[in-house]
């Protein structure tokens, strides 16, 4: 590799790494967001036992 491809390659590793660090913060905020909304739905089921494992198994 001579100088201008190693320059390109830094340039476009750069370029992809903060692509990721803005897309992180979203991709992460959304996942908790599923997460709470499954917990919410699961309340208002009623199903809090069976998801800690306090069912009775009569």
């Amino acid at each position: 590799m001579n100088g201008n491809q190693i320059e390109g390659l830094i340039g476009m590793l750069v370029t992809l790494g903060i692509l990721v660090l803005m897309i992180l913060p979203s991709a992460i905020g959304a996942i908790h967001d599923r997460r709470v909304d499954r917990r919410l739905a699961e309340a208002e089921r009623g199903d809090t036992r069976a998801r800690h494992g306090t069912a009775r198994t009569a």
